[in-house]
């Protein structure tokens, strides 16, 4: 099969199309053909050596893909009822930048009717994480504020961004959202966020604590962390949670604990590779009950900013890099 490889740690041009042998399905796996494959930040952290695969995980970057079942065990433990012949979209630890990808069968589910394979390529990666942190550890509508709370997105343009605004939106909370430029924001905004705020020239926190009568927000998704963990206390609500996905600003900050004690504030984080296979099985049969349906209504869909030929893999991630995307990047075989 043809595959991209990280060729050596570096920029974008050390991805390059290679032959690999197809891969072999093991007990509770199966093969899928793959049609399409998301490109996620992490592929890029991966790429440029700062982010190791999990041990037994494939040195492919890719950490979903869309295709057709070929084969596998489908013996034990099939929630969806999934066979060969099947159309999927799978969550992978690795791999997914290839003809041919190998996942657990409990990670597949189906593509929801009516979906493109670009577009199904486009929502396990995206759909886990935000169901995982924003509803799970995040507690949305399930905390102190009550069933109807409040979200802040940083990095609401983001295909994580995209994906929290519209979810939190369908399940009718109160959205914000940070974005980089005018375009950006007003690509929040007509996605349901209530106000996107420009991070360039205004201040996060004054924006929602106005917009909340000084409230502040129940829940913050944070890809940022750095010099902002501060500052985001200080938008949190009482009993608010602060969720990291990522540390693009820095992983360390200083904090002051009586604050986080005396507001009752919920501090929590998670990363989603190296979960095992048991954890993202909960969460696919989680997804199809709850997400799967908005999905299939039109609720709620991938934005997919633009695709390219799996061979260009290299400008995909010179786009990611650049941050002038809006939503998803997509590699089509």
């Amino acid at each position: 099969m043809q595959a991209i490889e990280i060729t050596r740690p570096g920029s974008p041009d050390v991805l390059r199309l290679t032959e690999r042998p197809v891969p072999q399905p093991g007990p509770g796996e199966v093969l899928i053909k793959v049609a399409a494959a998301g490109v996620n930040r992490p592929d890029v952290f991966q790429r440029q050596g700062n982010y190791a695969p999990p041990p037994g995980a494939s040195d492919l970057p890719g950490l979903e893909v869309a295709g057709v079942l070929v084969e596998g065990d489908f013996s034990d433990n099939n929630p969806f009822g999934l066979r060969p012949g099947d159309p999927v979209c799978a969550l992978l630890a690795g791999g997914g930048y290839a003809e041919y990808a190998v996942a657990p069968l409990v990670q597949c589910l189906p593509v929801p009717a009516g979906f493109s394979m670009i577009e199904a390529a486009a929502l396990p990666e995206n759909y886990f994480t935000v169901w995982s942190n924003v509803f799970e550890r995040g507690q949305l509508g399930r905390g102190e504020g009550g069933t109807r709370e409040t979200l802040l997105v940083q990095g609401g343009s983001s295909g994580i961004g995209v994906t929290a605004i519209q979810l939190a939106r369908a399940f009718g909370h109160r959205v914000f959202a940070t974005a980089g430029n005018a375009e950006k924001c007003a690509a929040c905004e007509r996605l349901g966020a209530e106000r996107a705020i420009d991070y360039h020239g205004e201040d996060f926190v004054a924006v929602v604590k106005q917009a909340t009568d000084g409230r502040g927000v129940d829940v913050i998704l944070d890809m940022v962390a750095g010099d902002y963990i501060p500052r985001e206390i200080d938008a949190l609500a009482e009993g608010g949670r602060l969720v990291f996905i990522a540390t693009l600003g820095g992983g360390k900050a200083a904090i002051d604990a009586g604050t986080i004690m005396r507001r009752r504030l919920t501090l929590t984080g998670s990363t989603l590779r190296a979960r095992d296979v048991a954890f993202k099985g909960a969460l696919a049969r989680q997804l199809h009950e709850k997400v799967w349906p908005l999905l299939e209504a039109g609720t709620v869909r991938p934005v997919i900013h633009q695709v390219f030929p799996a061979a260009e893999a290299a400008r995909a991630h010179a786009l990611m890099e650049s941050s002038a995307h809006i939503g998803k990047l997509v590699l089509a075989w």
